[in-house]
């Protein structure tokens, strides 16, 4: 390859690394306080129509046992975005599965192990 088309190819890596961007939001952490889940969320735009969805399952004696399913509407702005869904929850090991969902398709989904 020539000196030339080093450059050039340079640039086409720094394009497509910029316009390959993460444009769904990230869920990033989830906790329990104050008798509900409250979920951090990193957006990189305004969103102002999406649903969240928590489903609770409770951890006993290796076993996973749905618990509650909490949901709400949401509107996110660009950054970071906190989240609160009232869900009273007794003491003990739950594990979370958070959707973000979107004009009907889930944008984003994870896992996040909590204590209570």
């Amino acid at each position: 390859m020539n000196g030339l088309h080093r450059p050039s190819l340079l640039l086409l890596c720094v394009l497509l690394l910029v316009i390959s961007g993460c444009t769904s939001p990230a869920i990033d952490d989830a906790s329990y306080r104050n008798g509900g889940i409250s979920v951090n969320l990193t957006s990189s735009r305004d969103i102002a129509d999406a649903w969240m969805q928590v489903t609770i399952y409770q951890i006993k004696d290796l076993h996973q046992t749905e618990y509650l399913v909490v949901n709400a509407p949401i509107s996110l702005k660009n950054g970071k975005n906190g989240i609160y869904l009232p869900a009273p929850l007794e003491p003990g090991n739950y594990k979370l599965y958070i959707y973000l969902i979107q004009n009907g398709e889930r944008k984003t989904a994870v896992i996040r192990d909590i204590v209570v």
